[in-house]
């Protein structure tokens, strides 16, 4: 009964760091895009640029987590990211200059790797420690919250004529609440279960690391586009602006429940076809505005894309963990480095596109075909491993990620 009591709290506070490192740190500017272009004259190449910044920062988070061994460290960083979570919002209200948004926006995107690399980590050492299924759906859960509860404080927050300094104010006030418990419950990973006794890690081949960082590189590319600029495409929409908000809701209303419903199908037919299954699912959701830009299709649009970006991101870094339990977050980085190298890219080019061409309609095209270029690097995983599997050249647990 104690143990099923932590359990809860260890996931509870995995749900609140990603609240902070990544809803505030990361989610909110994408809602807050179009608030700052009409308040601050931010502009859509600009707003890019900072998009890219905070990718910038999230990638040299995930070096600095892929590199550091002492998992002690690593704890201690993931405290200090949810301080800087919340100083870097309130200090966005202080300037208009670009330079000193843009490292803000780079230090916070450091901090986003605190909840989705190293608490993701933390969490799934413990998990494996006490003997619980080493899954992360529950805890990337806290992803689609984040949105959730981001966009109704700003939603809020706008009812009450709030410009785009209070708005940040607000969010750094709700991020410093969501770090206490993120503080208190986060396990310490050498504090009780086994301390990994028995843990043998089972490394995949070069080939399939090759070959899943490319597709998660695709993914990566399909995941910038959409997250950073979903609402600022509803917003031009006629007869949608206003609803900004509530797309980016609803995309965290489908992202919330994902990685559960994901894994219970990963579990049925592997982890591979899943993935394969959540990329074509994740393009769809991608290009439909520019296909149809209705009411129904964007709801469409932000559903499907929620319910599959997130799912995108559990299932790849569960993976990591049973590769590698007793160090996840080492492959965990390695893999983020693909993902976040595509979301330096992605919200730059597609900005300049959108200034170029005054739509988003061919930066969507090219993020979705992007992302189906990633179906075809996980097709060849599927045909490199089952050649394997017909050898017999891996290992048991590969071969259930397989399935």
């Amino acid at each position: 009964m104690l143990l099923e009591l932590t359990k809860i709290r260890v996931y509870f506070a995995g749900i609140c760091s990603l609240i902070v490192t990544v809803g505030v740190a990361r989610f909110s500017y994408s809602l807050l895009l179009p608030i700052m272009q009409d308040g601050a004259g931010l502009t859509e190449s600009g707003g890019g640029w900072l998009a890219s910044t905070n990718f910038m920062g999230y990638m040299c988070g995930v070096l600095l987590a892929a590199s550091m061994h002492n998992l002690n460290y690593k704890y201690n960083l993931h405290r200090l990211y949810l301080i800087l979570s919340v100083v870097t919002s309130a200090a966005m209200v202080m300037t208009t200059d670009m330079v000193t948004w843009a490292v803000l926006r780079f230090i916070a995107g450091i901090c986003a790797s605190g909840g989705f690399i190293i608490a993701s980590g933390l969490i799934l050492k413990w998990l494996v420690n006490h003997n619980h299924r080493a899954e992360l759906g529950i805890h990337f859960s806290g992803a689609g919250l984040s949105i959730i509860v981001t966009s109704i404080l700003i939603e809020a927050m706008l009812t009450m004529s709030a410009d785009w300094q209070q708005q940040w104010l607000a969010l750094a006030v709700m991020a410093a609440i969501f770090s206490i418990p993120a503080w208190l419950w986060m396990p310490h990973p050498f504090v009780g279960g086994k301390a990994g006794a028995g843990v043998k890690d089972n490394p995949p081949s070069k080939a399939f690391k090759s070959l899943m960082m490319l597709a998660y590189f695709c993914a990566g590319y399909g995941y910038a586009v959409s997250s950073t600029f979903i609402v600022d495409i509803v917003e031009r929409v006629e007869g949608l602006q206003g609803q900004g908000g509530v797309a980016f809701l609803l995309v965290g209303v489908a992202a919330t429940p994902a990685p559960l419903i994901w894994d219970q199908i990963a579990r049925r037919v592997g982890y591979l076809k899943t993935l394969l299954a959540a990329y074509i699912l994740q393009a769809v959701g991608i290009i439909l505005p520019a296909i149809n830009d209705s009411l129904p299709v964007v709801i469409l649009s932000a559903l499907l894309f929620g319910g599959t970006f997130i799912a995108c991101v559990s299932l790849v870094l569960t993976m990591a963990g049973k590769f590698y339990p007793s160090n996840p977050a080492k492959f965990m980085g390695t893999m983020t480095l693909a993902y976040g190298a595509a979301q330096i890219i992605a919200p730059v080019s597609t900005g300049y596109l959108v200034e170029a061409l005054g739509n988003y309609d061919i930066g969507l095209y090219l993020s979705a075909t992007v992302v189906m270029m990633g179906t075809l690097f996980l097709f060849g995983l599927l045909n490199l491993d089952n050649d394997a599997i017909k050898n017999t050249t891996i290992n048991i647990e590969t071969k259930r990620i397989i399935g």
